[in-house]
């Protein structure tokens, strides 16, 4: 009798003991296949750029201008260029400039594609002395959502590249600026300065001064499209939102300037004509973009 009775107790102990492996075994099971699932989706949920730029051969990055990218993000399709330096280095950390042109260069289809890249706001930055990344997108409008996608851009390439995160700027022409302007009021903790030409602001103007974002305006004083009172607007108001971080004057200087010139002033450099066109001048100017470049977080 006591033999049965051990019996049955062994055999109730295998039992419970593959029954415990079993729940185990699923569990585990459950929890990889829940794993793979989330990392699925966040994968699938991340944005992706097509035609990187990457050799299919030797795996290197191309450098130079490589035209034509579109990145699916959250927003859409959001078409862009950009230029990475000769000898771009991943080991290194490159200034990063988001270019965004007027509303002729903007996206309307595969006819336009490619049509910033003969854009002097787009290439000068290229050509200075110091060596940087610099991207240029062609938005479908110039109001929140490409706002939203000009922000998705540069996060993209501040994931992706060798950036200096301290060293991330933007400039905005025309119905550019008027996408940047919100753009860098939106999220002024990525960009350390704002080249703001030949537009209105449509952003907000304290977050922008109490992140410290240095801000340069341009406008002609004879602009047709916009009219330059609107760039001294722009200027005042951003001044009152600089003192009221309690900044001096010659503090605000530093981070904040206009320039609305005359019609002599572009005669003396070769223009005449249509001034707000002609406003794209100043990505001529190496003071100018020097002075944005020399701005860090």
């Amino acid at each position: 009798m006591k033999r049965i009775k051990r019996a049955f107790v062994l055999a109730l102990c295998t039992v419970l003991a593959l029954l415990c492996f079993y729940g185990c075994a699923r569990g585990n099971l459950q929890e990889n296949e829940e794993t793979a699932e989330s990392a699925s989706t966040e994968q699938n949920n991340a944005p992706t750029s097509e035609n990187s730029g990457q050799s299919q051969e030797s795996g290197k990055l191309q450098t130079g201008i490589i035209a034509n990218q579109i990145l699916h993000g959250e927003t859409g399709e959001i078409h862009y260029s950009y230029y990475l330096p000769d000898g771009y280095d991943k080991s290194r950390s490159y200034p990063l400039m988001m270019a965004i042109p007027g509303y002729d260069m903007m996206w309307f289809g595969d006819d336009s594609a490619g049509s910033n890249l003969t854009w002097r706001g787009f290439l000068s930055w290229t050509e200075l002395s110091q060596d940087m990344i610099v991207v240029s997108a062609q938005f479908t409008d110039w109001h929140e959502t490409s706002a939203r996608q000009a922000i998705e851009l540069t996060q993209y390439f501040i994931d992706n590249f060798a950036v200096d995160k301290n060293r991330v700027y933007a400039c905005g022409y025309s119905a550019g600026g008027e996408t940047m302007s919100q753009a860098v009021s939106m999220r002024p903790d990525l960009y350390a300065a704002y080249l703001h030409g030949s537009s209105q602001w449509d952003g907000e103007y304290e977050p922008v001064a109490e992140n410290g974002v240095a801000v340069y305006i341009f406008m002609a004083e004879n602009d047709e499209y916009y009219g330059s009172e609107r760039a001294r607007s722009a200027y005042d108001n951003l001044y009152a939102a600089y003192e009221n971080t309690g900044l001096s004057e010659s503090e605000i200087s530093a981070v904040l300037q206009i320039q609305t010139p005359g019609n002599d002033w572009f005669a003396q450099r070769g223009f005449t004509g249509y001034y707000h066109a002609g406003g794209n001048i100043l990505f001529d100017e190496d003071d100018i973009l020097n002075w944005i470049i020399s701005k860090s977080k």
